[in-house]
């Protein structure tokens, strides 16, 4: 029977505390980042447990989502990251020696983008090159199939809101509830132009398509995590949605994070700590539904697309 191997690729996240400053220096395109601005994420790591858990999650997404093909032939699933280890190429390097016949890639990410899943695949491409520049490399698969976008795969949408409505349904009076669905920031320059990012486009055709998911709610989308370069981000700020609704009387407030497939700084951090802060200090009592991470219907989107691909 033949081996298909599968490569999910993902952003990356430093492991150690040690990891920290490499990582953000590979993120920032070999720039090393200022003393002020490493004492600064390393800081946020100690409140979140000294690392990132993503690299974590995403291999245990790998086994759920091996487990979830064997029914359909014979697998084998690999992680990549793109800014830290295990590496892309490296991982396609282990899918060669395993003697895979046919291979396919999946970003982790949700929504593309230049920083994101474009990035995975240039990766993949270059090391995919790579590989076949050496002769004395044995790969049995000619190419590897992307598996293309799935911001809008009915069963991602279903996994997001099973999650958000555990939250909602424990919280009394549901229909004063407000709905924040948060996605990553990106700078308005990558999503404007001839080469624009499908970015917005995207966290938006997800809204649209989970926000009815959850019945008759009050909601907002907003975005979080901006970072530090010039020029105009994508808007508005869950704290400025959040001022908002502080000023308009709101009690209660579930913040759902549609852009990330697994926890890590930008939920455990930005989040859980930064926003929730900035929440309960307007007075709001402030919710927010889990990043999907080993959701079986999560998972079963990812085998589907998997199976459509190869």
């Amino acid at each position: 029977m033949k081996l298909k191997g599968v490569l999910i690729m993902g952003f990356g996240g430093p492991d150690s505390q040690e990891a920290i400053e490499p990582f953000m220096t590979r993120v920032m395109g070999g720039r090393q980042p200022s003393p002020e601005l490493l004492a600064k994420i390393k800081a946020r790591y100690d409140l979140i447990g000294g690392k990132s858990p993503l690299v974590e999650i995403t291999m245990a997404q790998a086994k759920a989502l091996e487990e979830a093909l064997q029914n359909h032939g014979n697998y084998r699933v690999y992680v990549g990251m793109c800014n830290w280890q295990p590496y892309i190429g490296a991982a396609l390097e282990q899918m060669v020696r395993d003697g895979v016949d046919e291979a396919c890639a999946i970003s982790i990410s949700p929504h593309r983008s230049r920083i994101t899943t474009d990035s995975y695949e240039q990766e993949l491409a270059d090391a995919f090159a790579k590989l076949g520049s050496e002769p004395a490399i044995n790969r049995k698969f000619e190419e590897i199939a992307l598996a293309g976008d799935w911001y809008d795969h009915p069963l991602f949408i279903g996994a997001l809101a099973l999650n958000a409505e555990e939250v909602l349904k424990k919280l009394p009076q549901r229909e004063k509830v407000h709905v924040i669905f948060s996605a990553h920031s990106l700078p308005v320059s990558y999503v404007e132009g001839e080469n624009a990012d499908p970015y917005a486009r995207q966290v938006e055709a997800t809204v649209a398509a989970l926000a009815p998911r959850l019945g008759d709610i009050n909601w907002r989308l907003a975005y979080q995590s901006k970072g530090g370069g010039q020029g105009q981000w994508l808007g508005p700020t869950v704290e400025e949605v959040l001022d908002q609704l502080a000023a308009q009387g709101t009690k209660d407030v579930l913040v759902v994070p549609i852009g990330f497939a697994g926890e890590h700084i930008e939920t455990l951090y930005d989040i859980d700590i930064d926003q929730r802060q900035h929440a309960e200090a307007l007075g709001l009592n402030f919710h927010r539904s889990p990043a999907l991470n080993t959701s079986p219907k999560f998972i079963e989107a990812l085998a589907d697309m998997v199976r459509k691909t190869i």
